[in-house]
């Protein structure tokens, strides 16, 4: 009379080893773990998945300053790291898109120069090649790949120091920037997020440097169709150093960020909505962040998963509309590391500086 239940046991324990082999441990409940240890610590680097699955993981700032050209892939099946064949140039606050032909382009950043060069990885290959360049240098810019396959640059900062308020679309078929509408202030640390409509949505950011610096509350979107920026609201906060998401509903998140001083930073969230162009204040977070773009992400479910800035991640779950600290805690509250969304919905977090500006070459997974 046991036989069945036993049978069934044992399947669903060779399934459970199964799942672990490819995936790692399983858990009943979300958490972060680490999972391993890049060639060489960054921040403010990039994290690309390729369509193998796995993450490119390209430039950024070096263990006590400089730039760094080094790039390594991170394999998720096999849990492994391995270098590649380094850019061309040092890049710090540069920019990385996933083509639609499933290679990757590399754009502008800084090495002491602000560069308007451009690169292409080629996951065949598994080499750089020169493209481009962009019609000006720029660094702390932001990059969207359009409905149509092209990607536009905005903002950034270029030569002379000089806080830019130009923009640029890049044609990956004929390899050429052209000028843009320019937006209606120049913006550094700013945030540029797709909308549902193909419309792309810029919020915040600065511009000028100490007791000059302006931290914007304004937000402008791009249209592809008639190449130029219109007013799209104002922040109930302003705020620069943030992240910005789409939700499964259309509306977009802003999330954390800092003011001018950046002593003061945010554990506050906004809710735009695009129909109405109104910013509402949104669930605060249980953790202050800052120094975050590019590292949340929209869950398969719809939740929103924070992952830098502070010592632990947080989940939005969009049911009750409430934060919660995910288990796992980091050694430090990394900032300017990065983010990717793994096939099956895990998330890959790599690198950062901690409060002590030390950078780390830890790697981090979030498994659901």
């Amino acid at each position: 009379m046991f036989s069945i239940p036993i049978v069934r046991l044992v399947t669903l324990a060779c399934v459970g080893l199964l799942a672990g082999s490819a995936s790692g441990p399983i858990n009943s409940a979300p958490s972060v773990q680490r999972v391993g240890t890049l060639r060489t610590a960054r921040a403010a680097h990039t994290a690309t998945v390729l369509p193998s699955g796995q993450v490119l993981v390209a430039g950024g700032m070096a263990d006590g300053g400089g730039s760094l050209a080094s790039a390594e892939l991170y394999d998720p099946l096999r849990n492994t790291v391995e270098s590649v064949s380094a850019m061309a140039e040092r890049r710090i606050d540069h920019t990385t898109t996933l083509l639609r032909d499933g290679r990757v382009l590399i754009a502008g950043g800084y090495n002491g120069e602000y560069l308007a060069s451009l690169e292409i990885f080629d996951p065949v290959t598994r080499r750089f090649q020169p493209a481009g360049p962009l019609t000006e240098g720029r660094s702390g810019h932001t990059a969207t790949l359009l409905p149509d396959g092209h990607v536009l640059f905005v903002g950034g900062v270029g030569r002379g120091w000089t806080f830019l308020a130009s923009a640029e679309v890049y044609d990956p078929a004929t390899g050429r920037a052209v000028p843009v509408g320019s937006l209606s202030v120049p913006r550094e640390s700013h945030t540029a997020t797709l909308l549902a409509d193909g419309r792309i949505l810029i919020v915040g950011g600065h511009a000028g440097r100490r007791q000059t610096m302006e931290v914007y509350a304004s937000a402008e979107v791009f249209s592809p169709r008639s190449r130029r920026f219109e007013s799209a609201g104002t922040l109930v906060t302003p705020r620069h150093k943030h992240d910005a998401i789409r939700l499964a509903d259309g509306g977009v998140l802003v999330i954390g960020g800092a003011d001018r001083t950046d002593r003061n930073y945010y554990a506050t969230t906004e809710l735009y909505d695009p129909r109405t162009a109104i910013f509402d204040r949104g669930p605060a977070m249980a953790n202050r962040r800052y120094k975050i773009a590019g590292t949340s992400v929209l869950l398969p479910d719809g939740d929103i998963l924070v992952t830098s800035g502070a010592r632990a991640a947080e989940l939005l779950d969009i049911t009750t509309w409430a934060f919660r600290e995910v288990p796992g805690r980091l050694p430090d509250a990394y900032r300017f590391a990065a983010a990717a969304t793994l096939r099956g919905g895990d998330v890959l977090i790599t690198g950062g500086y901690s409060d002590a500006n030390q950078n780390t070459a830890g790697m981090w997974r979030f498994r659901q």
